[in-house]
């Protein structure tokens, strides 16, 4: 992975540009500036040439500008930057319009033609209420307050009382909202933090958080945005506690209301794709494989939609998500040589979008890949990768701090390399007691470890069959199934014991499970 070389903030907005809005700016500053500004055009073309930010290479570049200016010249290009991607972005964002109408009705109230602002803030109203911009909405009943405070108008008999009882209406919802989005962040930041519940002290910590935050009224909101935050901070509870039925039910709310209302995913494409990504997740937990062709093939239509594409934001999640997904449709089909050919294209975007995306996410896919080689039995290139994860900052997701140890344990296992295996067992085990993430599947797997490469290949043979037995009956219990869902371990074991690759094992039971649902769905038909 490339490192981040977008150090300063207007070398770094500049290089995000596409050729449109390099066009776009040129233009704006030809119609809106004097003689005076091409000393900010100058900077522009000298750093968007620069490859790397380094400002004495620059210096030398334009001799018009001194060392003392260059500062202030920076800052004013950088306002124009923004004040020329306004315009240019305007038509395409409800936020931004709604505010330029707003500044329409501020105009008008200024100049004295009172009537004619509080037209535009009527309109601005069912716009508000039509796009559910309750914070906005805020706004303009407050200028209106103004108005009918300070100037009698005549426009509508009890004016003021209406008013009133509209802004109480509007107050109310904009807390409920509030306090629901918060109860999603907090959810999200346990997650990040924590990963899922390991035992039922974290069970209890979460159920408790979830009933101390959550509005006695929520169930009972009928708004978008409060159903919105109401149902992720469903989904992140039930990913946390690995209840993956309701995190399914939750993820399909989520996107239900989208499609109950489609105006809103132009309004929060964001969160549309967030969605989109957790429906994705739920059909993976639940190996539910017809649901997730079917919404990842959903999912690949929009991102070549216009609004996806719209905004940086939205195609680089749009990419991260899908790239996620058609990685663990690998994983779930035991697909992994042939999936192999995607790393390639995911690393070099990665790479492109690197100062876009956060440290997290790269763990995210550092490991996914590294899964994806040990599945091709590419031991080697996945603990290069695991090595990135191990090497790294372990203040977040310590869950994956963890398995990629136990998996960077396991290739090693793999490759016989026995001299390091020994200290390794140690020190892994070690690190997972130290993070509190051992459960009785990965107790298991240690012994295993620690017997197993000193015994001969027919002793081996009875050993693996002991190991499968004993976690065979764990699957179903839902604090050792965090260990199922970083790693595959049965069926690794398994392809010990019937001397299988781990893919043929896995997709064996893939095409099993194809088949009941496909019987199911005709005896329903019946």
């Amino acid at each position: 992975m490339m490192p981040n070389r977008f150090t300063d903030t207007l070398f770094q907005l500049i290089h995000s540009l596409e050729k449109a809005e390099k066009r776009n700016f040129k233009l704006y500053i030809k119609r809106s500036s004097g003689n005076e500004d091409l000393k900010i055009i100058e900077l522009f073309d000298a750093l968007d040439k620069l490859e790397e930010y380094d400002e004495t290479i620059l210096l030398k570049k334009l001799p018009s500008i001194k060392k003392p200016q260059l500062s202030n010249i920076k800052v004013h290009l950088y306002k124009q930057l923004l004040a020329s991607l306004r315009l240019l972005k305007s038509t395409g964002s409800i936020d931004m319009q709604l505010n330029e109408q707003l500044d329409y009705a501020r105009i008008l109230y200024n100049k004295g033609l009172y009537v004619q602002s509080l037209k535009i803030l009527e309109k601005l109203k069912e716009s508000a209420r039509l796009y559910n911009k309750f914070n906005f909405l805020t706004q303009v009943i407050s200028w209106e307050k103004k108005i009918e405070t300070l100037h009698i108008t005549r426009s509508i008999q009890n004016r003021g009382e209406l008013l009133s009882m509209e802004a109480v209406e509007v107050n109310v919802r904009v807390d409920n909202v509030a306090r629901l989005s918060n109860l999603a962040l907090q959810l999200y930041g346990w997650y990040i933090k924590n990963g899922h519940a390991r035992n039922e002290k974290d069970e209890q910590s979460v159920k408790k958080f979830l009933a101390d935050n959550l509005p006695g009224n929520a169930h009972n909101q009928t708004g978008f945005y409060e159903r919105l935050y109401l149902y992720q901070s469903y989904c992140w509870y039930a990913f946390i506690r690995q209840d993956f039925l309701m995190y399914y039910r939750y993820a399909q709310k989520w996107i239900d209301i989208f499609k109950e209302q489609p105006v809103m995913i132009q309004v929060e494409t964001g969160y549309y794709i967030k969605g989109m990504h957790n429906l994705l997740n739920a059909h993976f937990d639940l190996r539910n494989h017809q649901g997730f062709e079917n919404t990842l093939k959903e999912f690949e239509a929009f991102s070549k939609t216009e609004m996806a594409n719209h905004h940086d934001n939205h195609r680089i999640q749009t990419f991260v998500y899908i790239s996620a997904s058609k990685l663990n449709q690998h994983f779930m089909t035991g697909n992994f040589t042939e999936g192999l050919p995607l790393v390639k294209g995911i690393e070099e975007k990665l790479a492109e979008y690197a100062h876009y995306i956060d440290n997290h996410r790269l763990l995210v896919f550092n490991y996914k890949i590294a899964n994806l080689y040990f599945g091709a039995g590419k031991y080697d290139i996945s603990i290069d990768y695991l090595q990135k994860i191990i090497n790294g900052n372990i203040e977040n997701r310590n869950d994956l701090q963890c398995y990629a140890r136990l998996l960077h344990l396991m290739a090693h296992y793999e490759l016989g390399n026995f001299d390091i295996i020994e200290s390794l067992i140690k020190s892994v085990y070690r690190f997972m007691a130290k993070m509190q993430n051992l459960t009785i599947v990965e107790e298991a797997m240690f012994k295993f470890l620690r017997n197993s490469f000193q015994l001969s290949r027919q002793k081996l043979k009875p050993e693996l069959k002991n190991f499968l037995g004993s976690i065979k009956g764990l699957e179903k219990n839902r604090f050792q199934t965090r260990s199922f869902a970083y790693l595959d371990i049965i069926s690794w074991v398994e392809s010990k014991v019937y001397e299988k690759p781990v893919g043929t094992i896995i997709g064996e039971k893939y095409l099993q499970q194809k088949k009941r649902n496909y019987n199911n769905s005709s005896n329903v038909s019946r």
